[in-house]
């Protein structure tokens, strides 16, 4: 009745038609009827948005997302709360903004890992262009443990990278060191120890990095990548200061293996002195090959 014009009623009035929708969809929501809880949601979201309340309207759409979060249709769920936090981009609230495309990022994580990276993305971008550099770098942190996660080691490296200026950029210097490493095995993964050695020899420029342990132990990392001896990678990689980074992390430690093939804790008999020369002609192509590197 309220959207109903007549002789006397020239306007639809779109705030009554908004709140009996809004009262509909609890009831619907109550009743564990989500299908038409999501309907009264998008019905209230379109009366919001016809009455120029932007804000109420990207909140009733991020509810119809919810509902189908209650209905296991998750991709369509995230399109609604990406829509809603548009609008509240429009309305001049990126808070908001950003906790709901977080919030769309962890339910879709475990489904399309390659969405939320999307997603943590746009709420990093979003913090940081209100100045909130440390919600911001908490989000590119979770962007990069997924990429590591599905082994997209390229983007990954880019992503530490923009981590780590940012914690420099705020003078949090002992956790550049952390993602100095994190760089390090990342590299090493895509068989890059040019851009590996590049990102220490850089961060010699970050206060107190020189004589930290991380040094140190990086340090003893790329010398025995270098010289094709497992056990002291190995020795490095279990070692606590790398075994409780994060668990994606960690497990890149845990995997990583000399060029030539070596493997985890080989004692050094006789059958590694065999292909050391093929293992270091191999060692020299891969260094060619990735001679440009990226850090």
């Amino acid at each position: 009745m309220s959207l109903k014009t007549g002789f006397l009623k020239w306007k639809p009035d779109y705030d009554s038609a908004a709140s009996e929708y809004g009262k509909a969809a609890v009831a619907f929501k109550n009743a564990k009827q989500f299908e038409q809880a999501k309907d009264a949601c998008l019905r209230e979201a379109v009366a919001h948005e016809s009455n120029r309340a932007l804000f109420h309207a990207a909140k009733a759409y991020e509810q119809a997302g919810m509902m189908l979060k209650e209905m296991q249709k998750l991709p369509e769920a995230v399109q609604l709360i990406e829509k809603a936090s548009m609008m509240y981009l429009e309305n001049g609230t990126p808070d908001t903004a950003a906790m709901a495309l977080e919030r769309a990022g962890k339910l879709i994580e475990n489904v399309d890992p390659e969405k939320a990276v999307q997603l943590y993305q746009q709420t990093a971008n979003v913090f940081e262009n209100e100045e909130r550099l440390r919600q911001a770098v908490e989000l590119l942190g979770k962007a990069s443990r997924l990429l590591v996660r599905g082994r997209r080691f390229d983007e990954a490296a880019l992503s530490i990278q923009k981590e780590k200026n940012i914690y420099k950029e705020i003078e949090n210097y002992p956790t550049c060191y952390k993602k100095t490493i994190a760089q390090v095995l990342v590299h090493l993964h895509r068989n890059d120890y040019v851009a590996a050695e590049r990102c220490v020899r850089e961060s010699y420029s970050i206060p107190g990095f020189n004589g930290s342990e991380d040094c140190a132990a990086l340090e003893q990392l790329l010398e025995g990548y270098d010289q094709q001896d497992q056990d002291q990678v190995s020795e490095v990689c279990n070692s606590p200061l790398f075994k409780y980074m994060d668990n994606d992390y960690a497990k890149l430690g845990l995997s990583l293996v000399v060029p030539g093939g070596g493997i985890k804790k080989k004692s050094p008999a006789t059958p590694q002195a065999k292909p050391e020369g093929a293992a270091g002609a191999a060692a020299e192509e891969e260094e060619d090959e990735y001679s440009g590197g990226l850090c």
